[in-house]
């Protein structure tokens, strides 16, 4: 019964616009590599964050994904509040939710993007979910799309079983496009090691990613695009017609798109 459930979830998802869907354990989730590093003093987490507040009732993650294809780069302008992309995941996920409590009855908590609002770590959940896996540019890789999908997540007060993850691993002997094209060098050096943290599944996979690095070419992406980055700029908007693309700006997206996974 309950795996009809999560797949009628799913085919529901793709129905409202998802490429893909899929469900994660929420008691798996939190051990996941994100979540655990998130609680050590490594240098990844996030200043002034406590850590994620998990609802009791949480017993399942339902994430959900959008394709975000390079020739349509406008779905990822920011406007400091959110992206067209984004604001299809938040409809997806919104009529998603209330399909579920109306035809099931299962309480849902619709999840923020960022984690230091309240949300969970997408990639993680999504490979759970098993949508796909990280790869070396610290990205989740799906093999139907690579990394040019988009994220969104909801908890579910329903134990429902995971569709993941999957044993597909497209990094493997791969030549690292995505590491030669940063332009901030994000991948040149181990910030992390397995002995550092006792896990072997590390950011970038091996440690070789820089979070500020990759975040200094965020700020530089945000400042060429002379829109202020504040502390407003992961707020989501009420509505799809509250995005103005009057003012926006693009972030880099070269390890992303030098992928050659799912071209």
């Amino acid at each position: 019964m309950k795996s009809n459930v999560a797949t009628q979830m799913i085919e529901k998802a793709k129905e409202k616009g998802a490429v893909m869907a899929g469900i994660a354990s929420v008691e798996l989730l939190k051990k996941t590599p994100s979540h655990e590093i998130l609680n050590m003093k490594t240098g990844l987490e996030i200043k002034n964050f406590a850590g994620i507040s998990w609802p009791k009732n949480a017993k399942s993650a339902l994430v959900i994904a959008v394709s975000h294809p390079e020739d349509k780069p406008s779905l990822d302008w920011w406007d400091g509040k959110s992206s067209p992309g984004n604001n299809v995941l938040i409809r997806i996920i919104r009529e998603l939710s209330i399909w579920i409590q109306e035809e099931y009855g299962i309480k849902t908590q619709e999840m923020p993007y960022a984690v230091e609002r309240g949300g969970i770590y997408l990639k993680d959940t999504a490979v759970l979910a098993g949508l796909g896996c990280i790869g070396r540019n610290n990205l989740l890789i799906t093999p139907e799309l690579g990394p040019r999908v988009r994220l969104r997540a909801m908890l579910l007060a329903e134990d429902l079983p995971s569709t993941g993850p999957i044993s597909s691993d497209p990094c493997d002997g791969c030549e690292e496009f995505c590491r030669k094209e940063c332009p901030q060098n994000a991948f040149a050096e181990r910030i992390l090691s397995s002995a550092d943290v006792g896990m072997a599944m590390l950011p970038g996979r091996d440690g070789f990613f820089s979070r500020a690095n990759c975040m200094f070419q965020l700020n530089k992406d945000a400042e060429d695009s002379e829109v202020n980055l504040d502390d407003n700029v992961h707020l989501v908007p009420d509505s799809e017609e509250d995005f103005n693309m009057d003012v926006r700006f693009k972030y880099c997206r070269k390890c992303e798109l030098s992928c050659p996974i799912g071209k």
